[in-house]
């Protein structure tokens, strides 16, 4: 990064950038962090926290450099590391090259949105010379997707979620399996959400007393996070890799005017249905 780097408020894509790479200059980058599947869960469903301490004060600490992120958490075994991809806008930036460098802590109260440490700057904090960014708003930070997972934990995480159907589809889902919708805001697949009250509306034209929710077991496998009207994977995420389509509650899409989460799963055989739990079938 330049020292000053104005953010433009640019939101398309983040590109791959190699260590000694210079970004372009546009406010968007690929991104990775490093967490334990417990923080990986929370930080799917209620986004980032600051952390309180840390080599460069308060932020979310994240880098280009996709090694540097799998050695988190550093206490972790190896089987409890995941690697998020993130698209971050960074803002204004300030480059962090020496020890004991008079904005190390300060570089938020002096205006910058991102504290930069760049690769291979001889720093002895940082033995691993690895690139190092803190992000100080955790707005300015989005999960994309699962970039590593050395171990089957991700893949065979399970969730609760809910889906909204008739009486008599529910009836054929318990005895056949769910049947994946051809069409919708996401493509083909079974839409589901995590929040209940998502499900209790669906199906949208029926009457009240034939809606039944359904509490399922989901298999989220590799997911990606459709955030914007007109995502250039919005119906095209499976054929990209991915499992789950994840629509993040209040992400401000029009097509998605109850703000409420929303998830559509490729592969029926992800969802297992657990219960029925509203209205109770006769």
């Amino acid at each position: 990064f330049r020292e000053n780097v104005v953010d433009d408020g640019a939101s398309f894509q983040g590109v791959l950038l190699g260590a000694s790479q210079k970004p372009q200059r546009r406010g968007v980058y690929k991104m990775f962090h490093g967490t334990s599947v417990a923080c990986a869960r929370l930080i799917i469903a209620n986004g980032f926290k600051q952390s309180s301490t840390g080599l460069l004060g308060k932020g979310v600490y994240v880098s280009r450099d996709q090694k540097k992120a799998q050695a988190y958490p550093r206490n972790a075994p190896s089987s409890d590391r995941v690697v998020f991809e993130l698209s971050v806008r960074v803002g204004r930036v300030k480059r962090i090259d020496k020890d004991n460098h008079p904005l190390l802590l300060t570089w938020s109260s002096n205006g910058y949105d991102t504290a930069w440490i760049p690769p291979n700057c001889g720093m002895q904090c940082v033995p691993s010379g690895l690139e190092e960014d803190c992000v100080f708003d955790p707005k300015r930070v989005k999960v994309v997707g699962i970039a590593h997972a050395p171990n089957p934990t991700i893949e065979k995480e399970v969730y609760t979620m809910y889906h909204g159907t008739t009486v008599g589809f529910a009836r054929s889902i318990i005895t056949s399996g769910f049947v994946p919708s051809t069409k919708g805001m996401l493509g083909p697949g079974v839409y589901v959400s995590r929040d209940k009250k998502k499900a209790e509306r669906y199906p949208l034209q029926e009457n009240p007393s034939n809606r039944v929710v359904l509490e399922l077991e989901v298999r989220v496998g590799r997911v990606k996070r459709i955030d914007k009207d007109d995502h250039p994977m919005q119906y095209t995420w499976h054929s990209n890799g991915y499992d789950t389509a994840w629509v993040p509650p209040n992400c401000g899409m029009k097509a998605v005017k109850s703000g409420l989460e929303e998830d559509c799963i490729f592969d029926t055989k992800r969802i297992k249905v657990v219960a029925i739990v509203i209205p109770v079938l006769k």
